[in-house]
């Protein structure tokens, strides 16, 4: 390990990464370490973080401000593809991970590094998306992963570890729930909710951070408008907000409404199901929103074809996999289709629930003169009778084959 001088390592300040600096130095020949924090909004945690990184051993830390290029380049391009992994998970840590690697890449090739440390597990998703991300712009970069090298075993073990090192920690062994805190969402993983059995505690003080359950939220609901333009997200309830600040607003309103909270059984890229709970406010409302703006702004076909669209973009981002011609060209399409996905959506929030109170759009393909039940001078019943014969025909002739089964 003699030839490792110089790592960068992703530095969140939790309990894996406020560990790993000692580790490196005490394994890497005293190795100097510079710690690098990507801001994507995870507030209060970065107080304290520059000192709490050098007096356990690093030589500085950089703190990198990515929020607003985290929300427009990443966050948005999801929404519009309409992207959910496996229906509910709406990619919080996902999206996060390719961003980070990306910044501490650049500074790792700035400041001479001879490897990028992460605090990954071996059993979890995040330690393919950042080294997938840091092979793409370096590709020949030594990676550290000390949860493949030490002998540490759990998070219980870590504790121990940290405490003989006077390592300060925010947790303790009974709210040592595993986290992931950003502008969009926070993950809850570990300690009761590893049991699928196990009801949430969401009423439990300190256990939501981004709102209340549904059972503590308003008894009167809360109306909220989005206004979109080919597909972005511009203002709130018609005040211009810039990405961040829509997010930020939206969280809010619903995190005061009990929306946005998941509890999902889900498959790892590793092989392994794992359950965590999600609390995803603003995130919610603007899929809600914009999901309900296709439904009036998108043909058929394209609103179809898109819909599977999404489930392949929601396993590209989810797997890591940010930073491929595949992700690349499936984002060239969906802005395609986002050209007349402009329009205004009007949202109940009541209880945890989001009800959809009314959508207008200049490029509207919902027209009230054909689809009306009343008297029309545009439609033509009779010629539905043509259309479901030649749409029947096959089946029609199956059936005089006897080649209909049950």
């Amino acid at each position: 390990m003699g030839d490792i001088k110089k790592v960068v390592l992703a530095y969140s300040g939790g309990l894996d990464t406020s560990i790993i600096i000692p580790w490196l130095k005490e394994n890497y020949d005293n190795c100097e370490v510079i710690a690098v924090s990507g801001d994507v909004g995870q507030g209060t945690e970065l107080d304290g973080l520059e000192e709490k990184a050098i007096k356990t051993g690093a030589s500085k830390l950089y703190i990198e401000d990515l929020n607003k290029e985290f929300i427009e380049d990443y966050v948005f391009p999801t929404i519009k593809a309409d992207a959910v992994y496996e229906s509910k998970y709406l990619l919080g840590t996902s999206f996060a991970r390719p961003i980070i690697a990306k910044r501490i890449v650049e500074i790792a090739l700035k400041e001479g590094a001879d490897a990028i440390c992460h605090g990954c597990t071996g059993k979890g998703n995040d330690q393919v998306r950042f080294e997938l991300a840091i092979k793409a712009f370096a590709p020949d970069m030594k990676i550290i992963a000390p949860w493949r090298e030490w002998n540490i075993k759990s998070r219980d073990e870590e504790i121990d570890y940290a405490e003989a090192h006077n390592i300060p920690l925010k947790i303790t062994r009974e709210t040592n729930y595993s986290k992931d805190k950003n502008i969009w969402h926070i993950s809850h993983e570990g300690l009761d909710l590893e049991d699928p059995a196990n009801e949430p505690m969401y009423n439990k003080e300190g256990f939501l951070e981004l709102g209340v359950s549904p059972e503590q939220a308003p008894d009167k609901p809360t109306y909220v408008t989005i206004s979109f333009e080919k597909g972005i997200p511009v203002a709130v309830d018609g005040e211009k907000l810039g990405a961040v600040e829509i997010v930020k607003k939206l969280n809010q309103l619903g995190g005061e409404n009990g929306i946005g909270i998941v509890d999902l059984v889900e498959n790892r890229l590793v092989g392994m199901k794992s359950r965590g709970v999600y609390e995803t406010p603003g995130g919610t409302i603007l899929y809600a929103a914009h999901n309900k703006l296709e439904e009036i702004t998108l043909d058929r076909d394209t609103y179809h074809f898109k819909q599977q669209v999404g489930l392949r973009f929601a396993e590209l981002v989810y797997f890591g996999q940010w930073y491929t011609p595949l992700r690349k060209a499936l984002s060239a399409f969906v802005d395609s289709t986002q050209e007349t996905v402009t329009g205004d959506v009007k949202l109940k929030l009541y209880k945890g629930n989001i009800i959809d109170a009314g959508v207008t759009s200049p490029y509207s393909l919902y027209d009230m003169d054909i689809a009306t039940f009343d008297e029309d001078e545009v439609y033509n019943q009779k010629d539905s009778a043509g259309f479901i014969n030649l749409f029947g025909l096959p089946i029609k002739v199956q059936a005089k084959k006897n080649l209909i089964t049950e």
